[in-house]
């Protein structure tokens, strides 16, 4: 999928199905990312959106039931967390850390950066690395920026300079692209090949879409047409050999009425043999071994058209 130039180019060769191999003969990897910012707008998280009921639910109730879900199924999550969520709730973010998950960073305050300067960028990006090795022990090496219901990019709230700040950072992945269905790479200057490795994700297998917006109470939430679109993708992506990754809300899936909606696909997931239950770190240090962008990075020019609204 090619993308537009100076906001992002794509390698627009995927690998076939049977290119891709995932470790000790597993057939396909499994990745689970819990999102831990509150809802919140452009400037991101206020003492306001901490104040809401659903940010109070997310960080007790809802985080409770996610977390006993997936400690009874075995499995393990990477957890994108804010800085400032770190901070709030850092013996919450090292217990999570103690059960084996893996913390990524998820932005200084979960904000839109596409509005802010390169340097003001670059200080929030290093201020939130800092802030969650401190809290957590370890350095980050994976950054989400997973987009919002009115977001027009797939890659959420970046700018023009994040891929590149992330590189400058050290990261070893960005979390969330639209732009293949396997683990590919983020093309931030064609001439120089300057790329991270970012991991597929999609809007479908979110479960915010279905649970949160429109707003509770409408009559409008979907969950069975979340396990539909979860089962559907997983049986697809699991015959092919390749990738699955779903997203989830605690003050989203987290309630009593919703989480044996996730129980019951994850009882459908643990029916399938050779699934590679992997963080999203491990999955980055086993594609970044095996298909180094040395070596697999097949790039052609960019064929993206300019549209009303982009950010070029």
């Amino acid at each position: 999928m090619p993308w537009k130039d100076r906001y992002t180019i794509s390698d627009e060769r995927s690998l076939a199905d049977s290119e891709i191999r995932w470790p000790e003969g597993k057939r396909c990897c499994f990745r689970i990312v819990v999102d831990l910012s509150p809802p919140c707008g452009p400037a991101g998280i206020t003492p306001k959106d901490l104040a809401t009921s659903d940010a109070h639910f997310a960080m007790h109730g809802g985080l409770s039931g996610v977390r006993e879900t997936l400690r009874r199924y075995g499995l393990s999550a990477t957890f994108a967390v804010p800085a400032v969520i770190a901070e709030i709730h850092a013996a919450t973010i090292r217990s999570l850390r103690d059960d084996g998950h893996e913390i990524a960073a998820h932005g200084f305050k979960h904000e839109d950066v596409s509005q802010l300067e390169r340097e003001e960028e670059r200080a929030r990006l290093r201020r939130t690395t800092e802030i969650l090795t401190a809290v957590t022990g370890a350095r980050p090496t994976g950054w989400f920026s997973l987009p919002r219901p009115s977001d027009k990019f797939a890659g959420g709230a970046v700018s023009p300079h994040t891929v590149d700040l992330l590189i400058e950072a050290g990261y070893d992945y960005f979390g969330n692209g639209l732009a293949d269905d396997a683990p590919h790479y983020w093309v931030s200057d064609f001439a120089s090949r300057r790329a991270i490795l970012t991991l597929p994700y999609y809007y479908h297998f979110d479960d915010q879409y279905f649970l949160l917006f429109p707003k509770k109470g409408t009559g409008l939430e979907n969950p069975e047409g979340l396990y539909r679109n979860w089962k559907a993708e997983l049986d697809a992506q699991y015959k092919r050999g390749r990738h699955f990754s779903m997203v989830l809300h605690p003050h989203g899936i987290g309630w009593p009425s919703r989480l044996p909606v996730l129980e019951r696909f994850l009882d459908h997931a643990r029916g399938l043999p050779d699934l590679w239950n992997a963080t999203s770190a491990q999955c980055a240090r086993h594609w970044l071994t095996r298909y180094p962008a040395t070596t697999h990075l097949k790039l052609e020019p960019s064929i993206w058209r300019d549209y009303p609204g982009s950010l070029s």
